[in-house]
Protein backbone atom coordinates (compact mmCIF):
# COMPACT_ATOMS: atom_id res chain seq x y z
CA UNK A 1 0.00 0.00 0.00
CA UNK A 2 2.87 2.29 0.61
CA UNK A 3 4.51 1.45 -2.88
CA UNK A 4 1.24 2.56 -4.14
CA UNK A 5 1.13 6.06 -2.42
CA UNK A 6 4.80 6.59 -3.46
CA UNK A 7 3.81 5.73 -7.10
CA UNK A 8 1.26 8.56 -6.56
CA UNK A 9 3.25 11.22 -5.72
CA UNK A 10 5.93 10.27 -7.77
CA UNK A 11 3.43 10.61 -10.41
CA UNK A 12 1.55 14.05 -9.57
CA UNK A 13 4.75 15.34 -9.27
CA UNK A 14 5.86 14.18 -13.04
CA UNK A 15 2.05 15.82 -14.09
CA UNK A 16 3.34 19.43 -12.56
CA UNK A 17 6.92 19.46 -13.59
CA UNK A 18 4.76 18.39 -17.29
CA UNK A 19 2.66 21.11 -17.52
CA UNK A 20 4.95 24.16 -15.83
CA UNK A 21 7.05 22.76 -18.60
CA UNK A 22 4.09 22.74 -21.15
CA UNK A 23 3.39 26.30 -19.74
CA UNK A 24 6.81 27.56 -20.14
CA UNK A 25 6.71 26.31 -23.70
CA UNK A 26 3.39 27.34 -24.63
CA UNK A 27 3.97 30.82 -22.81
CA UNK A 28 3.78 34.02 -25.61
CA UNK A 29 7.54 34.87 -27.07
CA UNK A 30 8.87 38.77 -27.62
CA UNK A 31 9.67 39.40 -31.04
CA UNK A 32 10.53 41.78 -33.56
CA UNK A 33 7.54 44.80 -34.07
CA UNK A 34 5.96 43.84 -30.71
CA UNK A 35 5.31 47.11 -28.27
CA UNK A 36 6.79 46.66 -24.27
CA UNK A 37 6.34 49.40 -21.78
CA UNK A 38 8.72 48.68 -19.19
CA UNK A 39 8.78 51.14 -16.00
CA UNK A 40 10.14 51.22 -12.50
CA UNK A 41 8.00 52.02 -10.05
CA UNK A 42 8.51 55.33 -8.39
CA UNK A 43 11.27 56.34 -10.88
CA UNK A 44 9.51 57.94 -13.95
CA UNK A 45 12.94 58.71 -15.50
CA UNK A 46 13.32 54.45 -15.89
CA UNK A 47 9.87 54.14 -17.58
CA UNK A 48 10.10 53.53 -21.44
CA UNK A 49 7.93 52.40 -24.34
CA UNK A 50 9.53 50.51 -26.82
CA UNK A 51 9.26 48.68 -30.37
CA UNK A 52 11.06 45.79 -30.46
CA UNK A 53 13.93 46.00 -33.12
CA UNK A 54 14.46 43.19 -35.79
CA UNK A 55 17.44 42.04 -34.04
CA UNK A 56 15.34 41.89 -31.32
CA UNK A 57 17.93 43.54 -29.09
CA UNK A 58 16.69 46.87 -26.52
CA UNK A 59 18.39 49.26 -24.78
CA UNK A 60 17.00 50.27 -21.21
CA UNK A 61 18.45 52.98 -18.92
CA UNK A 62 21.41 51.96 -16.73
CA UNK A 63 21.03 47.94 -17.82
CA UNK A 64 22.08 48.16 -21.28
CA UNK A 65 21.62 46.09 -23.78
CA UNK A 66 19.03 42.99 -23.76
CA UNK A 67 18.18 40.00 -26.31
CA UNK A 68 14.51 39.57 -25.81
CA UNK A 69 14.54 36.95 -29.10
CA UNK A 70 13.01 33.97 -27.20
CA UNK A 71 12.18 35.79 -23.84
CA UNK A 72 8.59 35.79 -21.61
CA UNK A 73 7.48 38.94 -20.54
CA UNK A 74 8.10 37.33 -17.00
CA UNK A 75 11.92 36.31 -18.70
CA UNK A 76 11.98 40.25 -19.18
CA UNK A 77 10.55 41.50 -16.24
CA UNK A 78 13.25 39.34 -14.56
CA UNK A 79 16.47 40.18 -16.49
CA UNK A 80 15.48 44.37 -15.62
CA UNK A 81 15.17 43.73 -12.12
CA UNK A 82 18.38 41.51 -11.76
CA UNK A 83 20.61 44.06 -14.42
CA UNK A 84 18.69 46.73 -12.55
CA UNK A 85 19.40 45.91 -8.29
CA UNK A 86 23.09 46.88 -8.56
CA UNK A 87 21.96 50.54 -9.19
CA UNK A 88 18.43 50.38 -7.40
CA UNK A 89 17.64 47.75 -5.11
CA UNK A 90 14.70 45.94 -4.51
CA UNK A 91 13.71 48.16 -7.35
CA UNK A 92 9.78 46.95 -8.89
CA UNK A 93 9.70 46.73 -12.24
CA UNK A 94 7.03 46.25 -14.84
CA UNK A 95 6.70 45.05 -18.25
CA UNK A 96 3.89 44.79 -20.16
CA UNK A 97 3.00 43.46 -23.36
CA UNK A 98 1.38 46.45 -25.29
CA UNK A 99 0.71 45.56 -29.08
CA UNK A 100 1.63 42.42 -30.25
CA UNK A 101 2.68 42.97 -34.16
CA UNK A 102 5.38 39.70 -34.49
CA UNK A 103 3.05 36.65 -34.33
CA UNK A 104 1.72 36.45 -38.11
CA UNK A 105 1.60 34.03 -40.46
CA UNK A 106 1.30 33.85 -44.16
CA UNK A 107 -0.90 32.46 -47.33
CA UNK A 108 0.40 32.56 -50.68
CA UNK A 109 -0.79 30.61 -53.76
CA UNK A 110 -4.28 29.77 -54.87
CA UNK A 111 -6.67 31.00 -51.94
CA UNK A 112 -9.27 34.22 -52.66
CA UNK A 113 -7.34 36.67 -50.53
CA UNK A 114 -3.44 35.72 -50.12
CA UNK A 115 -1.58 37.81 -47.43
CA UNK A 116 0.09 38.35 -44.01
CA UNK A 117 -2.86 37.41 -40.71
CA UNK A 118 -2.31 37.94 -37.65
CA UNK A 119 -2.32 34.81 -35.59
CA UNK A 120 -2.82 33.44 -32.14
CA UNK A 121 -0.91 30.51 -29.93
CA UNK A 122 -3.60 28.48 -31.59
CA UNK A 123 -3.94 29.19 -34.86
CA UNK A 124 -4.32 26.07 -37.22
CA UNK A 125 -3.75 25.68 -41.16
CA UNK A 126 -7.43 25.72 -41.57
CA UNK A 127 -8.16 28.75 -39.58
CA UNK A 128 -5.84 31.21 -41.47
CA UNK A 129 -7.01 28.86 -45.15
CA UNK A 130 -10.00 30.68 -43.63
CA UNK A 131 -8.81 33.99 -42.81
CA UNK A 132 -7.10 33.62 -46.91
CA UNK A 133 -10.96 33.49 -47.91
CA UNK A 134 -10.26 29.62 -48.79
CA UNK A 135 -9.25 27.76 -51.73
CA UNK A 136 -9.92 29.18 -55.10
CA UNK A 137 -11.28 26.69 -57.68
CA UNK A 138 -8.09 26.15 -59.06
CA UNK A 139 -6.06 25.02 -55.90
CA UNK A 140 -4.47 21.88 -55.95
CA UNK A 141 -6.25 21.08 -52.43
CA UNK A 142 -4.13 17.80 -51.83
CA UNK A 143 -0.94 19.35 -52.06
CA UNK A 144 -0.59 21.88 -49.77
CA UNK A 145 2.77 22.68 -47.57
CA UNK A 146 3.74 24.83 -44.82
CA UNK A 147 7.30 26.07 -45.04
CA UNK A 148 8.51 26.68 -41.09
CA UNK A 149 11.92 28.06 -40.73
CA UNK A 150 14.14 26.12 -37.98
CA UNK A 151 17.12 28.13 -37.07
CA UNK A 152 19.04 28.03 -40.29
CA UNK A 153 16.82 24.95 -42.20
CA UNK A 154 13.18 25.22 -43.74
CA UNK A 155 11.07 22.66 -42.94
CA UNK A 156 8.45 21.55 -45.12
CA UNK A 157 4.75 20.41 -44.08
CA UNK A 158 2.20 18.54 -45.89
CA UNK A 159 -0.87 19.21 -45.57
CA UNK A 160 -3.58 17.90 -47.72
CA UNK A 161 -7.18 19.43 -47.29
CA UNK A 162 -8.89 16.52 -49.32
CA UNK A 163 -8.75 14.59 -45.99
CA UNK A 164 -9.60 17.11 -43.82
CA UNK A 165 -12.57 17.73 -45.48
CA UNK A 166 -13.81 13.83 -45.10
CA UNK A 167 -12.82 14.24 -41.08
CA UNK A 168 -9.37 12.48 -42.04
CA UNK A 169 -5.86 13.18 -40.90
CA UNK A 170 -7.17 15.65 -38.41
CA UNK A 171 -3.78 15.49 -37.07
CA UNK A 172 -2.16 17.32 -40.20
CA UNK A 173 -4.24 20.36 -39.13
CA UNK A 174 -0.95 21.90 -37.03
CA UNK A 175 -0.71 25.07 -34.73
CA UNK A 176 1.02 27.53 -37.02
CA UNK A 177 4.17 29.20 -35.37
CA UNK A 178 5.50 33.37 -35.99
CA UNK A 179 6.67 33.43 -39.56
CA UNK A 180 4.97 30.49 -41.33
CA UNK A 181 4.08 30.00 -44.72
CA UNK A 182 1.25 28.06 -46.20
CA UNK A 183 1.61 27.27 -49.50
CA UNK A 184 -1.55 26.87 -51.71
CA UNK A 185 -0.33 25.43 -55.43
Amino acid sequence: MKEKGFYMIVLFLFIVASSSAFAKEAAYHIGPGDTLEISVWKDESLSRNMVVPPDGVIAFPLVGDIDVTNLTVADLRKEVTTRLSEYVPDATVTVMLVEINSLKAYVIGKVNRPGEFPITLETTVVQILSMAGGLNPFASAGNIHILRQKKNDSVKIPFDYKQIEKGKNLEQNIVLERGDVVVVP
